[in-house]
């Protein structure tokens, strides 16, 4: 007689197998705030008045709430491009590019024609996706057949979809808004609008969206034949050859998949916050989400956290400013902190005397970005 386990009973185990291996990270944020403290402290300013300055612009009321959740989903959408990406084994540093590709892509569809609500909003996410989708199916192509560094190629798309974009929305380019002043599309029709929650709140569904992306990833990485061969690649992708993997198919799949997810996340930025694109909006994401899915584990639940804490510093981060005199760069510092000690996690091993051989199923974080496939 066998035991059937069920799915839920599956998800469980691996979202208990991800908690666990949150320890790390959390370790990381403690040990950063520490150091962080003393720098406040050392500028003449209480650091328990700064860290309850961050907590209250992020979670002391309704408004700093909805602001949190709004700051993480980008975030969100990001990271989860980054975790499919070192899951195959490819270092995508082109996520900010596809970001703005697929924040211009959804623009341009919600002004440049007119649909009926709900298939217009739909279009427009989707050609988002679609447009980061291709943009990142480049570099993977061309790591796949000529053996191009991702690292390089996916900086200079960068560059090129700055410099392009750029260009569209100059004075006299084919997608200036003509009516104002300032570099930007026009706006987006309202039938293209990704709604509010909440009326009158900037809460909106991308937020749910981004959920549910992560859902949709984990069962992808983890509960499909495809995931499998992801994952299969960026561990080894000689012995995914042997098992019969098409491995360059494998590289250009899995760089257009994190480009689209870049994609979707700079479609909601645009669809529901600004209804508009212009190139100084959304900045920096695409690089922050090297951290988020760093200290999420490159896993999808722990990528949503991850989000939520860059969400919540950046929330934050004004009333500590106004609370204690400290800048607003101190988040910066945290993050930078968070982030080296999640790389280089021997560092806070040897400082808790955690064991240096990680527990059955795991693999520390810098291990796991350099192989991008640990098993979850």
């Amino acid at each position: 007689m066998t035991d059937s386990v069920s799915p839920m009973s599956h998800m469980g185990r691996d979202l208990q197998r991800a908690l666990g291996n949150m320890v790390i990270p959390i370790l990381a944020i403690f040990t950063s705030l520490i150091v962080v403290a003393g720098v406040i402290a050392l500028s003449g300013a209480n650091p328990l008045e700064g860290f309850l300055g961050l907590w209250d612009g992020a979670f002391g009321n309704t408004n700093a709430i909805i602001n949190t959740v709004v700051k993480t989903t980008p975030y969100i959408f990001a990271g989860l491009a980054l975790t499919i990406a070192f899951r195959g084994g490819m270092f995508n540093i082109g996520v900010e590019g596809q970001f703005f590709v697929g924040s211009i892509m959804a623009a341009w569809l919600g002004y440049a024609i007119q649909l009926p609500p709900g298939i217009h909003l739909i279009v427009a996410l989707l050609g988002g996706a679609l447009g980061g989708g291709l943009w990142g199916a480049i570099p993977g192509w061309l790591k796949a057949r000529t053996g191009a560094n991702e690292v390089i190629t996916t900086i200079m798309t960068n560059h090129i979809a700055l410099r392009i974009i750029n260009w569209l929305i100059s004075p006299g380019g084919p997608m200036r808004n003509q009516d104002g002043p300032l570099p930007q599309t026009p706006p987006v029709f309202e039938s293209a609008y990704l709604p509010s929650i909440i009326a009158d709140t900037r809460l909106h569904w991308g937020a749910v969206l981004a959920l549910v992306m992560a859902v949709i990833v984990f069962v992808l990485l983890w509960r499909t034949i495809l995931g499998f061969e992801i994952r299969m690649v960026g561990i080894s992708p000689t012995a995914a050859r042997y098992a019969g993997v098409n491995v360059e198919r494998t590289m250009v799949t899995t760089m257009a998949l994190s480009g689209a997810l870049a994609g979707l996340g700079g479609a909601v930025q645009v669809l529901a916050l600004t209804h508009f694109f212009s190139t100084g909006f959304n900045v920096g994401y695409g690089f922050d989400s090297i951290a988020v899915a760093m200290l999420g584990g490159l896993h999808p639940f722990g990528v949503v956290l991850a989000g939520i804490l860059f969400g919540a510093m950046d929330a934050g981060s004004s009333i500590m400013q106004m609370r204690t005199g400290v800048p607003i760069d101190v988040v910066t510092i945290i993050q930078g902190l968070v982030l080296m000690f999640v790389a280089a996690d021997l560092i806070i091993r040897q400082i808790y005397r955690i064991r240096t051989k990680p527990a059955a199923g795991t693999t520390p974080v810098s291990a796991t970005v350099q192989t991008a496939g640990e098993s979850g």
